[in-house]
């Protein structure tokens, strides 16, 4: 039986629809969300460029137990066999999924990939199917197909998509991780360990961080020891968004979500897949000193007496750490960008309003409402940028998250103290 490591309500863990996968994050992506004017305009997108890679959005789905059958197999929850293939043998040495050789490669068509979702789910009827499948010119397009659902309980949006991850790998970690609650809610989340080594983690959660419309997405995303990522997403409506409830919760169960990811099928759709000479290897993970360890340890130290640290958190792109801190008067979050290079979008970034200092340092302030939909939540910004480029931007909020009502009238640090850790010459070290 597989080993479960379980996060439900209590518990958070530290750090789709092809749309879904190519966007990335979220959504809950992106670590980092600045306001809709002059800070989103180039800011945020410049820092995502800075990035090895993009996380896939993990949101969504249950928790269960994969069916594993005797020799390796995967048995079905709804009585059928995921393939008459067994799981791939235990990888001792793990690598990059390879993509065959021209003379075995086979050609995966849209059509393939929408009759084998179609095989792979119980019986019921379909509708509203569409898909992409393998364009050996474009390796960098994930494969997917989508469709409605009918199991006779209400239509469902059910879709897959697949891609290769370096094994061990910031992609591979970040795809079956379980979701930060402080910037993703969910109602539980579980990983579970395979028998072939694979690791598939399984997220109930909605399609909505604010929950104003009550949309589940239900999401399992499986990893193998070679690198075939395999993501399954299913919602209790028709459509990922802008469509009415149509039943209770999704279609499938934790455990058929599960299975329907270790499914065979998939990971031969990725090995068929163009192998991206630019990513078979990937650069050396920055030490425990550097990157968002290191942000988090400065913002801490700069942290104004009387503030308790009560949460803390960090993104893998080592630029982005986040505190939670209470001074006895309710929660707020903090949370902070350091990027260097980042020159090329200072008009953008620094227009009307902002100042520079005599060493050059341009800064601007912004007060204003929180993004993601908390009742009454409030967003205090400082963003900074030195002479050569490098950014320090901070921002502060009247709630312990952006996505739950505010909990204060004001965040917890005042502008003038956020403008002091942002200036502080701390982060130059």
């Amino acid at each position: 039986m597989p080993v479960e490591q379980q996060h439900s309500d209590g518990n958070s863990s530290s750090d789709p629809f092809e749309n879904r996968l190519s966007a990335a994050l979220h959504d809950a992506g992106a670590a980092f969300d600045t306001d809709r004017g002059a800070l989103a305009a180039a800011g945020t997108a410049r820092g995502r460029r800075l990035r090895l890679r993009r996380r896939t959005t993990v949101l969504g789905g249950a928790a269960g137990v994969a069916l594993a059958g005797v020799g390796g197999a995967l048995l079905v929850p709804w009585g059928g066999s995921s393939s008459a293939r067994p799981l791939a043998a235990v990888s001792t040495t793990p690598r990059v999924a390879q993509s065959p050789t021209a003379s075995a490669a086979r050609a995966v068509t849209s059509d393939d990939m929408i009759r084998t979702l179609e095989k792979l789910l119980p019986k019921g009827g379909f509708s509203k199917a569409q898909g992409r499948g393998v364009d050996r010119n474009a390796p960098l397009v994930a494969p997917y197909a989508q469709l409605v659902y009918d199991d006779g309980h209400g239509a469902a949006a059910v879709s897959v998509s697949v891609n290769r991850v370096l094994p061990g790998g910031s992609d591979a970690r970040q795809a079956v991780q379980c979701p930060d609650k402080v910037y993703v809610p969910y109602d539980s989340c579980v990983t579970s360990h395979l028998p072939d080594a694979s690791v598939v983690t399984v997220v109930k959660g909605y399609e909505y961080p604010d929950r104003r419309v009550d949309t589940k997405l239900w999401t399992a995303n499986l990893v193998t020891p070679d690198g075939h990522h395999v993501s399954v997403s299913e919602w209790n409506a028709a459509a990922e968004k802008d469509a009415p409830i149509s039943r209770d919760r999704p279609p499938l169960s934790a455990a058929q979500l599960r299975t329907l990811a270790a499914a065979a099928d998939w990971r031969g759709v990725v090995d068929a897949i163009p192998e991206d000479p630019r990513q078979t290897q990937e650069p050396t993970a920055p030490d425990d000193g550097d990157g968002g360890k290191a942000i988090r340890r400065t913002l801490t130290s700069l942290i104004p007496k009387g503030l308790k640290v009560v949460a803390h958190g960090a993104d893998d792109d080592d630029q982005f750490t986040y505190l939670v801190v209470d001074d006895g008067k309710g929660r707020s979050l903090v949370q902070i960008n350091v990027q260097p290079d980042m020159s090329d979008v200072a008009g953008d970034l620094f227009g009307s309003g902002s100042e520079t200092l005599s060493d050059g340092t341009k800064v601007a302030e912004r007060q204003g409402p929180g993004e993601k939909g908390g009742d009454g939540v409030v967003m205090w910004t400082v963003d900074t940028m030195r002479t050569d480029g490098f950014r320090v931007v901070i921002s502060a909020f009247n709630s312990g998250s952006q996505q739950t009502a505010a909990t204060r009238k004001t965040p917890a640090l005042t502008m003038k103290q956020l403008r002091a850790i942002a200036l502080s010459p701390k982060w130059r070290s």
